[in-house]
């Protein structure tokens, strides 16, 4: 359902004029570079339908005991997830439009304001950060983001859950996968950032100023990953018209893909969790870290089309052709390690003492198929 109001916050989903043919697409908000030529998919379908949402007006409880900052593909899996267990939910955005399940209201407004974001969680239990400024505008945007939900948090009383992403650590570990105890080494500009804003939470949270729990995915992928999902737009349109697929970097490197389902559940469940406060925590992935081309290969046997994918790889000269044109592009350039090697996150630790479970990756890319193929109706 969609909801218009009249003030805003902050988030990005990008696409830059391509080709005459198509667009060229890129996003940052797990960790995802996805760079390709193909028309850019619009609308977001309704998550019941299939279908283009149009929208319907709602009013408001009074107080929500859920709140979520970010109205993107994580926003609403958190959103999903909180419904399904039965919790009352606000999502706030900076349209105040967002296609969300029934029940869950709609706000808009600047969160980076701390007197609107502590007006709009007033009597939260949990607030959830799922924000994204525009990629080339992190520096000066995304720490008072942050800031404005940890001001709403600490005003309410409420837990923060904090949705990351894995750039603090930098590269590899020697090919080791990373887990919650891989030292920050970020050799971006990004993942420096990304560092700090993680040390600014936990030190709220030493403070005793706010309960802080962070959730750190790899790059995303299921339904409404759309062109933000290195296994989305440039993927899975491709294989059920039976059209050569693209992705980032080197197809035959392990790497770890996070279901967007999965982060919703998971942080739903850093939000109750009683041994969740005080730290990172991967978000659960598939243990069986595939390469970019197996799993490829898997969302191609789920159209029902018989042998293996047509695969290609995005020409890492187009990015810098690009880059000298666009800001925000040449961001994506530091970002090229994550595909070049073995790229492995290990999520033991949240299924071993929170329960936490990653869906299958098959099942899930069953999922995310059918979940293109209902836009195709």
């Amino acid at each position: 359902m969609l909801r218009t109001v009249t003030t805003y916050t902050r988030e990005a989903h990008l696409v830059f004029p391509g080709s005459s043919s198509g667009a060229l697409t890129f996003s940052a908000r797990s960790g995802v570079l996805l760079h390709g030529l193909l028309p850019a998919i619009t609308p977001r379908p309704d998550h019941r339908t299939g279908l283009p949402t149009r929208g319907r007006h709602m009013k408001h409880t009074t107080h929500p005991r859920h709140v979520i900052f970010g109205s993107g593909a994580v926003g609403t899996a958190v959103a999903e997830a909180l419904v399904r267990q039965g919790e009352s939910v606000r999502v706030v955005n900076r349209s105040g439009r967002a296609d969300v399940p029934d029940g869950v209201e709609v706000t808009a407004g600047d969160a980076a304001d701390p007197a609107f974001t502590t007006a709009v969680a007033a009597g939260a239990t949990v607030v959830y950060q799922a924000l994204n400024p525009p990629y080339h505008r992190w520096r000066q945007e995304f720490p008072a983001l942050q800031a404005g939900v940890l001001a709403a948090a600490e005003a309410s009383g409420a837990r923060m859950v904090s949705m990351d992403n894995v750039y603090s650590y930098g590269p590899p570990p020697g090919g080791r996968p990373f887990t919650e105890e891989t030292p920050d080494a970020a050799t971006t500009r990004k993942g420096r950032l990304r560092g700090r804003m993680t040390q600014d939470l936990l030190a709220a949270h030493r403070a005793g100023r706010v309960e802080v729990a962070i959730g750190r995915a790899s790059d995303y992928f299921g339904p409404r990953g759309g062109a933000q999902s290195n296994l989305g737009d440039l993927v899975v349109p491709a294989l059920l018209a039976g059209r050569t697929a693209t992705v980032l970097g080197d197809p035959d490197q392990p790497h770890t893909y996070t279901f967007i389902p999965d982060i919703g559940e998971a942080l739903a469940l850093l939000g109750r969790h009683p041994d969740a406060p005080g730290r990172v925590w991967h978000l659960p992935n598939d243990p069986r870290t595939r390469t970019t081309r197996e799993l490829v290969d898997l969302a191609h046997r789920a159209t029902g089309r018989p042998g293996s994918a047509r695969l290609r790889r995005m020409p890492t000269a187009a990015l810098y052709v690009l880059g000298a044109f666009n800001p925000t592009v040449r961001e994506l350039i530091e970002m090229r390690y994550e595909f070049a090697e073995p790229f492995v996150v290990d999520s033991a630790l949240v299924e071993e003492r929170l329960g936490a479970v990653a869906t299958p990756v098959e099942e899930a890319l069953d999922r995310t198929v059918a979940a293109y193929r209902a836009l195709r109706k």
